[in-house]
C-alpha cells in the first residue's frame, strides 16, 4: 500500500468515526446543559464552593464567574509549581522559577498549554496530576460554558439571563469530560500508553551514556489533553513520544478525540437553538475548511521535490516513521485548526508551505472546528459578521436566528475578531525589533521570522503548539507569551458574553420572504468566504515575510 493511499484511508476512517458519534454526542451535550436536575455529586460541589446552581446570571455576572474561577486557577497552579521542591512525589525536581511558573499557570488555565519546559525534567507527579491535569478538565469546561451561554443568547428572548456559570462548569466537567476521558484513557492504556507513578529509571546506553525516563499518569492526562483540546504533553516530545502515542491506531484515535467535541457541539447548538438545520450549516462550514486544509497539507507534504523526499516517500524530516506523512499531516491540521497544540511531528520541519498551513489554521481563529467551546462561539461570531455583510449587499437589516444584528452587536463582533490579530502582530513586531529576543531564534531569515510569528500566533489563539526552533524559555518570551495567552483567552470572552446578553434581551424577529436563509448552502459558502477573506487580509503581509517567502524561495 502506498503512503498516499494509507493517508487517505486514515482520513476516511476518521471522518466515518466522527459522523457516527455526531448526533448522539451532540444530543447528549444539549440534554446536559438543558437539564434542571442536579446529580448528588454536583450538589456536594455546589455546597463546597457556595454556589446556587439555579440562580440565573446576566452576562456581567457570568463573566465575573469565569474570571474569578480562572484567576483562582492561575494563583493555585503558580503556587503549586513554586512549592514543588517541598511536595511529595516531586521526583527530586526543584521548584519552577517565577517567570516559567507564571507562563505555565497562565498557559494551562487559558486552555493553551504552551510549554517552555521539558515535562519529564521539570514537573513531578503532584504538579502534573493535581495541577496540570485538573486544569485540562476545567479550562475546557469553561470554554464550553461560554459557548453554551452564547447559544442561550440566540435561543432566549426578552431576558438578559444566560444560565448559571457554576452549574455549566460543573456539568461540563462531571457529565461530559470526566466520563469521556476515562473511557479514552482505558483505550490508550490497552494500546500501550503508560499509566503509573513510578520514579526515574536509567535505561540502556546511548552515545556512551545512559538514558533516564520517568513514568507518570500519562494515559489519563493524554486522554483529556486531546479531548479538551488542551495539548500539553507529559513529555517534551508530546504526542511524538511512544509513551504518549505508541502506534498508528492511537495516533488516529487521538485525532478523533481532538475533533469529537468541537464537531459535535454544532449539533448541540442546533438542538438548543431550536433548529437542527442551523447546526448542520455551521458543521458544513467547519468540515469544508478542515477537509480543505487537510488535503492541502497532505499534498504539500507528499509532493516529491528532490531525490531525498522521493526516497523517503514525502517530507519525512521531523516526522515519526510509525505515523508517516499522512498521519502526521492529519494530526498537524487537526491540532492547529483546534486550540489543541499537541504535536506528533515537528512543524518547523514541515515544508515551507506546510508550515504556513499550520499557522494559517490558527490565524483563522481556530474555528474549524476549533477548541472545546471556543470553536463554536468563534464561528458563531463569524456567522454574525457574514449575515451583516449579506445584509449590506441587499440593503436589509441583517438577522440571524431571529435576532437583529444592529450596531451594538456588530461592534462587539468586530472587537472579537480584531483582538487576536492585534496581539499576534504587535508582540511579533516587538520581538523582532528589540535586540535580545531574536537571539532565541534557531534560524535566520524567513524561517526564523516564522518561528517568532508562530509562537505568538499559537499563544494568542490559545493553541500551544510550537515551531520547535525557538528557545521560548527566556524572561521575555515567558512573560510576553503569558500576556498574549491571557488577553487572547479572556478579552474575546468579554465580547462573546456581552453579545450573548444583547441578543438575549431582544424579542424575536418574524421570518419574512426577505430573510436570509442561514441554513442553506448559500450561507455556508458565504461564511467560508468571509472567514478566508478576513483572515487573508489581516495576516497576508506577515505570512508573506515568513512561510510564503520560504515556500516560494
Amino acid at each position: 500500500m502506498s503512503s498516499v493511499l494509507a493517508g487517505v484511508l486514515q482520513l476516511l476512517a476518521l471522518m466515518g468515526a466522527l459522523a457516527l458519534v455526531h448526533v448522539p454526542a451532540g444530543n447528549y451535550m444539549a440534554r446536559v446543559y438543558s437539564s434542571k436536575k442536579h446529580l448528588r455529586v454536583e450538589r456536594w460541589v455546589y455546597r463546597v464552593i457556595g454556589a446556587d446552581p439555579d440562580a440565573e446570571m446576566a452576562w456581567p455576572a457570568y463573566l465575573r464567574g469565569v474570571l474569578a474561577f480562572s484567576v483562582a486557577g492561575v494563583v493555585f497552579l503558580y503556587l503549586l509549581q513554586r512549592l514543588q521542591g517541598v511536595l511529595p512525589g516531586s521526583l527530586g525536581f526543584s521548584s519552577v522559577n517565577p517567570a516559567q511558573s507564571f507562563n505555565t499557570a497562565v498557559s494551562f488555565v487559558t486552555n493553551t498549554n504552551w510549554q517552555s519546559y521539558y515535562g519529564e525534567q521539570t514537573m513531578g507527579h503532584v504538579v502534573q496530576t493535581a495541577g496540570l491535569a485538573v486544569q485540562n478538565f476545567v479550562s475546557a469546561a469553561v470554554g464550553i460554558a461560554v459557548a453554551v451561554a452564547l447559544v442561550r443568547g440566540f435561543a432566549r428572548s426578552r431576558t438578559g439571563e444566560l444560565g448559571n456559570f457554576w452549574s455549566d462548569l460543573v456539568r461540563g466537567t462531571l457529565r461530559i469530560l470526566v466520563p469521556m476521558a476515562a473511557v479514552a484513557a482505558v483505550v490508550l492504556v490497552a494500546c500501550g500508553a503508560i499509566q503509573n507513578f513510578s520514579g526515574i529509571h536509567e535505561v540502556g546506553q546511548f552515545m556512551g551514556g545512559s538514558q533516564q525516563w520517568n513514568g507518570g499518569a500519562v494515559a489519563s492526562q493524554e486522554a483529556i489533553k486531546e479531548l479538551g483540546t488542551n495539548g500539553g504533553g507529559y513529555f517534551n516530545a508530546n504526542s511524538a513520544h511512544p509513551f504518549e502515542n505508541p502506534s498508528p491506531f492511537t495516533n488516529l484515535f487521538e485525532i478523533f478525540l481532538i475533533l469529537v467535541i468541537p464537531f459535535s457541539l454544532t449539533r448541540t447548538f442546533g438542538v438548543m437553538a431550536g433548529s437542527v438545520r442551523q447546526g448542520y450549516a455551521i458543521l458544513a462550514t467547519m468540515v469544508t475548511i478542515w477537509l480543505g486544509f487537510t488535503l492541502l497539507m497532505m499534498w504539500t507534504e507528499f509532493a516529491h521535490h528532490g531525490p531525498a523526499l522521493q526516497a523517503a516517500g514525502g517530507a519525512m524530516e521531523g516526522k515519526e516513521v510509525r505515523f508517516g506523512v499522512g498521519g502526521s499531516s492529519i494530526f498537524a491540521v487537526a491540532t492547529t485548526l483546534t486550540s489543541t497544540g499537541a504535536v506528533d511531528s515537528f512543524h518547523s520541519s514541515f515544508t515551507g508551505l506546510g508550515g504556513g498551513i499550520t499557522m494559517l489554521s490558527m490565524m483563522l481563529g481556530e474555528i474549524a472546528p476549533g477548541g472545546t467551546g471556543s470553536g463554536l462561539y468563534g464561528i458563531l461570531i463569524m456567522a454574525v459578521i457574514a449575515v451583516f455583510i449579506a445584509g449590506l449587499t441587499v440593503g436589509r437589516t441583517p438577522e440571524y436566528l431571529g435576532k437583529k444584528i444592529g450596531g451594538r452587536e456588530m461592534k462587539l463582533a468586530a472587537c472579537y475578531i480584531l483582538v487576536t490579530p492585534a496581539l499576534v502582530l504587535v508582540f511579533t513586531a516587538s520581538s523582532m525589533a528589540l535586540p535580545t529576543p531574536p537571539h532565541s531564534m534557531l534560524n535566520s531569515g524567513a524561517h526564523g521570522f516564522s518561528e517568532v510569528l508562530y509562537a505568538f500566533t499559537s499563544a494568542a489563539n490559545n493553541n500551544g503548539s510550537a515551531f520547535a526552533g525557538l528557545n521560548a524559555n527566556t524572561d521575555w518570551f515567558n512573560t510576553m507569551t503569558g500576556l498574549a495567552m491571557l488577553f487572547g483567552r479572556f478579552l474575546p470572552m468579554v465580547f462573546v458574553l456581552a453579545l450573548a446578553g444583547s441578543l438575549a434581551e431582544q424579542k424575536p424577529v418574524p421570518v419574512t420572504a426577505g430573510t436570509l436563509r442561514t441554513e442553506k448552502p448559500l450561507f455556508t459558502g458565504l461564511l467560508v468566504g468571509a472567514i478566508l477573506i478576513i483572515t487573508g487580509l489581516t495576516y497576508f503581509p506577515a505570512l508573506a515575510l515568513g512561510p510564503l517567502a520560504e515556500g516560494l524561495a
